[in-house]
């Protein structure tokens, strides 16, 4: 069984990248060394990775991926931080 991954880097600007991939360990070092000169991440080194979730179906981990882009970034650092809780009043959208 082939696993893929979830996972989000802080850039060294404080946003954060959000990807999915089936070797994580090759494409952290392909972010960190800026292997691809039009990524996010280039122009964003140093990166540290601070999430990372394994799926055995890669159409679940791509849709968990466009899910998790369209985040709030303290939504994301609730999913980082552990603090599952917080994730649903995080997805309540305030009106003024």
């Amino acid at each position: 069984m082939k696993l893929s991954y979830v996972y989000i880097l802080k850039c060294s600007d404080n946003t954060y990248y959000t990807g999915v991939t089936s070797n994580l360990s090759n494409r952290l070092i392909e972010h960190q060394e800026g292997k691809h000169l039009k990524s996010y991440t280039y122009s964003r080194r140093p990166i540290e990775l601070k999430f990372y979730a394994e799926f055995t179906d890669i159409n679940v981990a791509i849709a968990t991926e466009k899910q998790i882009k369209k985040w709030s970034k303290s939504k994301k650092l609730a999913l980082i931080n552990n603090d599952f809780d917080k994730l649903p009043n995080l997805a309540k959208k305030i009106f003024k």
